[in-house]
């Protein structure tokens, strides 16, 4: 068994990185999981644990997928939440010109569903999540501090492809090891 997850890389640019650290380091006092800067993805599909004889039939029908999309540019701006003011669960970076995003998750989790992969409960939205909270002790300073970087502007990116990995959990938090990739139409 190996635990999959289809995603879009995404390689942190300097102001990225200085709204996340900011963040972070805003945010000390509550206790997050954040998302190391080297792991940063869009998630297009999470498998979970997945028999190995069935990763020839994915990546078959991943291929089918890239060959179906254009590569494409999006921008990573704003900063959110999942979940309510009084009990936050995930801080996301949000995605402009998401369209195509959107489009290639659609395509992706409707595929998979004809090689007998469940449709997933949520309908996808294209988002970055960067850090899991677990607790919040000052909620308003929480709130201020989501505020503070609500309109940020954080990259453009670019998306030629994207990658079938498997998440290998260990004590210092998960380490995702590209199995495929899949190159979109250019």
């Amino acid at each position: 068994m190996k635990r999959l997850f289809v995603a879009v890389k995404i390689h942190p640019s300097p102001e990225f990185l200085k709204t996340y650290h900011s963040l972070k380091s805003g945010l000390k006092f509550c206790h997050i999981t954040w998302v190391k800067p080297e792991n940063i993805h869009v998630t297009l599909k999470f498998f979970g644990e997945t028999e190995e004889r069935k990763i020839p039939a994915i990546s078959g029908v991943l291929k089918e997928v890239a060959a179906r999309h254009q590569a494409f540019t999006s921008e990573l701006v704003n900063v959110g939440i999942f979940g309510s003011s009084y009990s936050p669960k995930v801080i996301w970076f949000g995605i402009e010109q998401a369209e195509p995003l959107k489009n290639l998750g659609m395509d992706v989790l409707k595929s998979v569903e004809s090689i007998g992969w469940e449709p997933d409960r949520q309908n996808f939205v294209p988002h970055l999540t960067i850090g899991r909270i677990k607790d919040v002790p000052d909620r308003q300073l929480f709130q201020r501090m989501i505020d503070e970087h609500k309109k940020a502007r954080m990259q453009e990116f670019s998306v030629r492809e994207f990658h079938l990995y498997e998440s290998i959990l260990n004590r210092e938090g998960p380490v995702y090891k590209v199995l495929e990739s899949y190159k979109l139409s250019l």
